[in-house]
């Protein structure tokens, strides 16, 4: 009965498939790669043909199907290459030669007698690993072809693919069946002969329907192959490795089959894990088996993937560096952000700030915005002073070991910035694919920060429209306030028994009635108050008074030179100073006091104003501490040190900050120091 069903399984197998070589013959459609396909249906039929007559095990059985399979295996080929525009990648044609490597290999050792004869167990299970390695590597390829079908292909092909895909696994099946049994079960001959019948029914049905029989190979497709038969080629090295264990192990087979797997399984996964070895694989299979170094349409999904991965990406600057650094590997990168003349380090990603000096340079600047150039610091340390970027790139760049490349990032004939990209885990130079995608990159980047930067600035003026719109408000209430403590201060004036009382009550409400009035003119657009020049004022009775003032909400200590005399306007430097011993007070711990010194030099005047509290962030200090609206503390306005800094340059005088995250905070106010002519003026005034 067995016998019967696999004769006729297998004959009418045959006889579909030479009716679809015959048909594929004469009406083919166009696109279709009418002889190879014939022929693949032809020697499948002749096989299918032998195994009724012959047999499975017989010798001419075997032959038919390795030409089968170099059949089928040559009309993927010719399949893969029917791409009009650009030749299939060289590592898929490394895996196809690799393929009929192991086909021919497959066929020698049926022939020598292995999996079918008489021969020894060792030949036998060599032959079927060969018979299911060769399974499996088609059906590498058969996922190859599917993955690499344009959306628009029609079914004819796909239904080929699939019945590829069928033909292929049931040959799997059966080797691996025949490896564990010892030997092929006539039962499962008849199964695979149903199948081929499944197979050929496929087939037709594609070639029925009508589509575009062409196939686009990605990247990716490409190295998921290669990594599939690497893959496939590992197993069965292992099971070669423990069948021939297994012939010499004696008593201790388990244990030496064992030992080998574990050893190569680990062995294995740590060559895997190395990022070293990963990107030396990257470069090498892109460098010997492509046209070009980058897969673009990958590189600039994931490049714009990258910038607008706002939610749980990080802050634009960190993205911009990610999405610079990951095209050419690296671990880390630096933005240089515009600073004064030159270009001082900002954001960073995953680089060590320490190693960044604060100091901007200028001569980078001039000369990134000038050539446009992408500079590479290597090429710099070994030409030294004979490379054309050598005067330009600052020698603490160049003293950085990991520091490997530098990307300008023009935006309307200015620059926006540049990028200092750390060395890769593959040391190489820069080529000029490198050059080219690392340029478009520069000026994709350039316009997100131009971009995030302008709306900024109008995020800020609108954020300005709302602060004096508030305050219009707030100014209408002032002044319904102070017309009622005006009223309450007459009133108490007449009314009041108590002298001593109606006395303090009246210089209380009069106090309060002149500062909200001063408020009143500062704030008001028809009475601005108008700043003095700046005269020859003494410091020191000012910061004291300052001080004074202070000491019930806060200890105050004061020092420095008694004589310091600076120019100033003293009403905006009292104000100037107000704001900034307030957030010294505020960021002080209570039993820790707020020192004031005053110091003197030889054209300036400073004056320090110093807590003990939290301190901030040098990312803080740079970026966001002079920005209006921008604020540490819950309720704060963002507006104190702001203001305090355009008093200062208002008077000629500027501010600088030193601080660190829990050890405090020193402003240093410093001014122009007066003459002793300076002096006498502000005197008679």
């Amino acid at each position: 009965m067995v016998s019967t069903l696999l004769l006729w399984s297998h004959a009418i197998a045959a006889l579909l498939f030479g009716g679809l070589a015959f048909r594929t013959l004469r009406n083919a459609e166009p696109g279709v790669p009418r002889r190879p396909l014939a022929a693949a249906l032809a020697l499948t039929a002749f096989w299918a043909l032998a195994v009724a007559g012959l047999g499975m095990t017989d010798a001419g059985t075997r032959l038919a199907e390795a030409l089968r399979n170099l059949a089928w295996i040559g009309f993927m080929i010719v399949l893969q290459r029917n791409d009009r525009n650009a030749r299939p990648p060289l590592a898929l044609g490394t895996v196809y030669g690799v393929v009929v490597l192991v086909a021919l290999a497959s066929l020698v050792a049926d022939l020598s007698g292995g999996t079918r004869s008489a021969g020894t167990a060792v030949a036998a299970e060599t032959a079927l690993l060969l018979h299911m390695l060769l399974a499996v590597a088609t059906l590498v390829l058969v996922q190859a072809l599917y993955s690499g079908f344009p959306r628009a292909v029609g079914g004819g092909l796909r239904w080929v693919v699939f019945a590829l895909a069928g033909f292929w696994a049931t040959d799997f099946l059966l080797s691996a069946d025949a490896y564990i049994e010892g030997h092929y079960r006539p039962e499962s001959a008849v199964i695979r002969g149903l199948a081929m019948m499944a197979v050929a029914l496929a087939i037709g049905m594609g070639l029925h329907r009508k589509g575009e029989w062409k196939v686009q190979v990605s990247r990716t497709v490409t190295f998921q192959s290669l990594s599939l038969v690497a893959i496939a080629a590992y197993f069965a090295l292992l099971g070669l490795a423990t069948s021939a264990i297994a012939t010499i192990g004696g008593s201790n087979t388990r244990l030496f089959q064992t030992a080998f797997v574990f050893g190569s399984t680990v062995a294995i996964l740590t060559l895997v894990s190395n990022s070293w070895l990963r990107a030396w694989l990257k470069v090498k299979l892109a460098k010997h088996f492509f046209r070009h170094r980058y897969d673009y349409r990958a590189e600039w999904m994931r490049f714009t993937d990258t910038l607008g991965a706002a939610e749980g990406g990080g802050p634009l600057d960190e993205r911009i560096l990610k999405a610079i650094a990951d095209l050419t590997l690296s671990p880390a990168a630096v933005l240089l952000v515009p600073e004064g003349a030159g270009l001082g380090p900002g954001a960073s990603w995953n680089w060590d700030r320490s190693t960044l000096p604060a100091v901007p340079a200028q001569e980078l600047a001039g000369h990134l915005e000038a050539t446009g150039r992408i500079v590479e610091l290597d090429a710099i340390r070994r030409d030294g002073a004979a490379s054309p970027d050598a005067s330009a790139v600052p020698q603490w760049m160049l003293d950085l070991p990991e520091a490997w490349a530098v990307v300008p990032m023009p935006h309307l004939n200015t620059l926006a910035g540049a990028i200092l990209l750390a060395r890769p885990p593959l040391d190489r130079a820069l080529d000029w694919e490198d050059f080219d995608l690392l340029k478009v990159a520069g000026r994709q980047v350039a316009s997100y920060l131009a971009e995030a930067r302008a709306q900024e600035a109008l995020a800020e003026a609108q954020r300005f429209d709302e602060f004096n719109r508030r305050f219009a408000f707030i100014l209408h209430d002032i002044k319904n306030l102070v017309s009622q403590l005006t009223l309450t201060a007459r009133n108490a004036e007449r009314h009041a028994d108590n002298p001593a009382f109606r006395a303090d009550m009246i210089a209380t409400l009069q106090d309060s009635a002149g500062r909200m009035n001063a408020l009143l003119a500062r704030l008001s657009q028809h009475h601005r108050s108008r700043a003095e020049a700046p005269r020859a004022i003494e410091v020191m009775p000012l910061i004291e008074r300052l001080a004074a003032s202070r000491s019930v909400q806060h200890p105050v200590v004061t020092l420095g030179a008694p004589t310091a005399v600076a120019l100033a306007d003293p009403t905006a430097l009292e104000q100037l100073l107000d704001h900034l011993i307030q957030n010294a007070i505020e960021a002080s711990p209570p039993n820790e006091p707020v020192t004031l010194a005053v110091g003197v030099e030889a054209d300036s005047v400073t004056i320090n104003i110093v807590d003990r509290g939290c301190g901030m962030s040098p990312a803080f200090v740079r970026d966001r501490l002079f920005k209006p609206f921008v604020s540490s503390k819950p309720d704060g306005f963002g507006i104190g040190a702001f203001e305090a800094r355009q008093l200062a340059e208002g008077m000629g005088g500027r501010i600088e900050v030193n601080s660190r995250e829990g050890k405090g905070t020193r402003f240093q106010v410093i001014l122009k120091a007066a003459h002793a002519a300076d002096f006498a003026v502000g005197r008679a005034a």
